[in-house]
């Protein structure tokens, strides 16, 4: 599926489920990697990640449409348009849209390092995400000097 093709079946959902022209530019955008679709505010057009299509097929990426729509008709309309709101909520349900999409196969979810740095003095353990300033940071419990104890 290209673009021009996404935007036709984007003007024909728009046209059956919400009785509503869908007057802007709808397109695939690669670079989307959290999200299934994402509309802009700005300019009122819309963007698809392809990934969903590729891996889900093309019922989930109706759906993402759909969802997205909702954000579009609300916010032309002046109405409430964000996920919080009970008019978009309920637009949701009335055309049979997801409030979140199918997690994706292949995103890579790169496991987080954990750091254990380890108090010299009373043997203190220390788990962290992040790396930390051992010349500055002293133990909690005895000040004593702290160093890298594991990797991993």
């Amino acid at each position: 599926m290209d673009n021009e093709q996404l935007q036709e079946l984007v003007e024909a959902i728009s046209l059956e489920f919400f009785q509503k022209v869908f007057r802007h530019k709808a397109t695939f955008n690669k670079r989307l990697r959290t999200t299934g679709g994402r509309y802009m505010l700005a300019s009122h057009n819309i963007d698809i990640n392809p990934k969903y299509y590729e891996e889900h097929g093309l019922d989930e990426m109706i759906g993402i449409i759909k969802h997205e729509l909702c954000h579009y008709h609300l916010h032309i309309e002046g109405r409430g348009y964000k996920h919080g709101d009970r008019e978009f909520k309920e637009l949701l349900t009335k055309v049979g849209a997801p409030r979140f999409c199918t997690p994706l196969y292949s995103k890579e979810t790169k496991p987080r390092v954990t750091l254990v740095y380890k108090c010299k003095e009373c043997g203190q353990l220390y788990y962290r995400k992040r790396k930390v300033d051992t010349t500055r940071m002293v133990c909690g419990k005895c000040a004593g000097k702290i160093y890298l104890f594991k990797k991993g």
